[in-house]
């Protein structure tokens, strides 16, 4: 055959094609349990980062196993479902973008309606994954995974909560296409960092959230941080991620902090004669006098 043929070219170039085909896909599909590994231990590493344990992706899987010893399956309605899908198993995101961001901007002012709909989305109602964190200390955390809309796409995080079930812990955030030096800024520690001793209710236990302020939040805001200067959908977009998916966990979080609530018993003092030392006191008339 002429290899300075058409017909050589043509067969010479589907050949390649066909053979470099045929080899990427072999190595896609050899590379796709790696790959999904390695996404695993980065979801570890940024829950974990969420309470302030940086680790690497070589430890992520024994720190996070050492340290999340609960993980909880909330509903539409902020109570927790008995289910047998693990809070990790559930893909925020994937939910978001499959139905449930229109949920949320089709009864943004209706939270009955938000919640009903959200108990019947999917096959048996939405998944809200929740994780225990607990500390070496005993203290416990939980955190909440939470995905939103930025300027230019999702925009993602985990804000974690103390026992109180009132204020945060922790929090980190992560986006994909944000602009440098603007939106982007989520990610860095100077903006999250303020979100720590933050309070999710009023001193009348009224929800409020923590709110991201353009020009800054005043000193001793209780719900507020400064937002980013230049990134003001990004950081509109984080303060509506927050408040609509901790509105979600409400009922949840304000049974923790009434568990938090001590009610201290009255001591009740004992009758003892007067003129007798209580050991002194036959069976019968101690008895009489309780």
């Amino acid at each position: 055959m002429d290899i300075n043929s058409n017909k050589y070219t043509f067969i010479f170039s589907t050949v390649m094609v066909v053979v470099v085909g045929s080899l990427l896909a072999i190595a896609a599909v050899g590379l796709k349990p790696f790959q999904a590994e390695n996404v695993k231990r980065e979801k570890m590493q940024n829950i974990l980062s969420s309470v302030g344990i940086t680790v690497s992706a070589e430890e992520a899987s024994d720190k996070f196993n050492q340290y999340i010893t609960d993980q909880i399956i909330i509903n539409g309605n902020g109570e927790v479902k008995e289910t047998e899908i693990k809070a990790f198993d559930v893909d925020v995101l994937k939910d978001y973008k499959s139905g449930m961001s229109n949920i949320y901007s089709a009864n943004k002012d209706d939270e009955a309606a938000m919640r009903k709909e959200l108990m019947s989305f999917g096959k048996d109602g939405a998944n809200f994954p929740l994780f225990v964190y607990s500390g070496d200390d005993g203290s416990k955390k939980y955190i909440v995974p939470m995905v939103g809309k930025g300027l230019w796409g999702p925009i993602w995080g985990y804000i974690a909560i103390n026992s109180d079930g009132n204020t945060v812990a922790g929090a980190t955030f992560d986006h994909k296409t944000e602009t440098p030096g603007l939106g982007a800024e989520i990610k860095e520690n100077w903006f999250s960092a303020p979100f720590v001793g933050k309070t999710l209710f009023d001193e009348n236990g009224n929800y409020v959230s923590v709110s991201v302020v353009k020009g800054g939040a005043p000193e001793g805001d209780m719900h507020g941080v400064d937002a980013i200067s230049g990134g003001t959908i990004t950081s509109n977009g984080v303060s509506e991620m927050v408040y609509r998916t901790l509105k979600i966990y409400e009922p949840y979080f304000k049974s923790l902090n009434k568990s938090e609530v001590k009610v201290e018993e009255p001591e009740v003092e004992m009758p003892v004669s007067d003129s007798l030392p209580a050991d002194s006191l036959p069976v019968d008339t101690l008895n009489n006098q309780i």
